[in-house]
């Protein structure tokens, strides 16, 4: 949320972090506890190839 800038947890949800898991572009770290308070996301294949084709690391 920080490097987006946003700070409404219910639309950075809806609008970037949901679209982001059914694209394929984020995973969750314990796919098995999505509610986990140490919940986390990490970049798959899929997402890092995208940076790599913007010229991001």
């Amino acid at each position: 949320m920080k490097a987006v800038g946003l700070s409404h947890r219910p639309t950075f949800r809806k609008n970037y972090l949901n679209p982001a898991l059914a694209s394929g572009w984020i995973e969750y770290t314990q796919p098995h506890s999505p509610r986990s308070p140490t919940q986390r996301y990490r970049l798959t294949s899929k997402g890092k190839r995208w940076l790599q084709l913007r010229g991001e690391d």
